[in-house]
């Protein structure tokens, strides 16, 4: 059971951590390939890998095993860490995540928001989008909308914490803002990303709940 535990985390970390940065890459690539203005800086990348690697990738190495656990049949050794459903979902979740902090800058631009301002907006999308996600890749392909997702692993929400933190720092420290190029945000500043961040959550959940269906385990 505790091997089973662990084999299954080191999935999640992956299912985790490759679709947070493949969305990290996907926002100056399209950039960059449409001549558009970049929404993050170099060093703002910097940061929020950082920022995430010291936080939120820890948490899913906590994680309880799932109720199914030994319900489940032998995996095949020869078979992929990643499976075919695990690459769509990294697929689809960078691609989630970099329209959203997309979205996010040229919505704050167009809306006549300084070009600082509008990165720090890109920013927290990332770090709060990543943290929606996070809630997702506590379960393989079960829902993440149950009780004991709440409960269940406390170093997730100390995760959170600190990256929120983290977080307020980098949005409203001065020091903070000279060296990253960040700028405070007033309230409403948060309001985009927030919500974005639950359509994430939402989105993905879908997917879920979709090759479930298309491919019962």
């Amino acid at each position: 059971e505790e091997g089973r535990r662990i084999y299954d985390n080191l999935q999640k970390s992956l299912v985790f951590l490759l679709p947070t940065n493949g969305a990290q890459s996907l926002v100056i690539l399209v950039a960059v390939l449409f001549g558009l203005a970049l929404p993050l800086d170099p060093v703002q990348i910097l940061w929020i890998n950082m920022v995430t690697a010291i936080t939120l990738s820890l948490a899913l190495a906590y994680e309880p095993a799932e109720p199914d656990l030994m319900r489940r049949p032998p995996r095949d050794p020869r078979a992929s860490i990643l499976n075919r459903e695990f690459l769509v979902r990294i697929g689809y979740v960078s691609i989630l995540i970099a329209g959203a902090t997309m979205a996010v800058f040229y919505l704050a631009r167009s809306w006549g928001w300084p070009t600082d301002e509008a990165q720090t907006m890109a920013v927290t999308m990332l770090a709060l989008g990543q943290a929606a996600y996070l809630f997702n890749a506590r379960s393989l392909r079960e829902s993440s909308i149950r009780a004991d997702m709440i409960t269940g692993n406390p170093a997730v929400w100390v995760a959170i914490g600190i990256m929120l933190a983290l977080q307020l720092v980098f949005v409203y420290a001065p020091f903070m803002n000279n060296w990253f190029g960040s700028a405070p945000l007033p309230v409403e500043g948060w309001a985009l990303p927030l919500g974005l961040s639950v359509v994430v959550f939402l989105l993905v959940e879908a997917g879920k709940a979709g090759f479930r269906r298309v491919v019962p385990a």
